[in-house]
């Protein structure tokens, strides 16, 4: 499915790498260490969703939702392309995800793909709104851009909630 024909569905599930915008419920299922990065546009009550798997692309041009990098330009590109104005744009992050204790540092990717969406973010003065990420529980998001923007989470661990 398109993203121009994310408005008229009951919703799309947005996997590793891909992206939807719309006006109509956007999911991601089994966010671990990745990232779902929303951008919602308040005025023309429209978002989109970026499912973030790395923090960076080193130069690779295939899948830009993929990686950190390359996802904040791709969406906030689209956005305006359906008439958003960066200045109307707000951002929400969920997962990233320690899924392993194990690994630290370099190896943590989850806190890698948050710091890398925070600081491109801040770079474009889009301000994050709220954000649901880290820990050790995978989640799963909903988002709901033509019922205000609602962003609904469950957790791995039976948890569910609103941002």
């Amino acid at each position: 499915m398109d993203n121009q024909n994310a408005d008229h569905s009951k919703g799309v599930n947005v996997g590793i790498g891909e992206y939807k915008t719309g006006i109509s419920k956007i999911s991601s299922i089994g966010l671990g260490s990745c990232v779902a990065f929303i951008l919602y546009d308040r005025k023309l009550k429209t978002g989109g969703l970026v499912h973030v798997m790395l923090p960076d692309s080193n130069g690779k041009t295939e899948r830009p939702g993929k990686f950190a990098d390359t996802a904040v330009p791709l969406l906030i590109c689209e956005m305006e392309k359906r008439g958003s104005s960066r200045r109307n744009l707000s951002a929400h992050l969920v997962g990233g995800a320690s899924m392993f204790q194990q690994f630290k540092g370099n190896l943590d990717i989850g806190n890698r793909n948050i710091c890398a969406l925070k600081e491109y973010l801040n770079e474009l003065r889009i301000p994050i709104e709220s954000e649901d990420t880290g820990g050790t529980s995978g989640r799963t998001v909903y988002f709901f851009p033509e019922d205000e923007g609602k962003i609904a989470v469950r957790r791995a661990d039976g948890k569910c909630y609103e941002l």
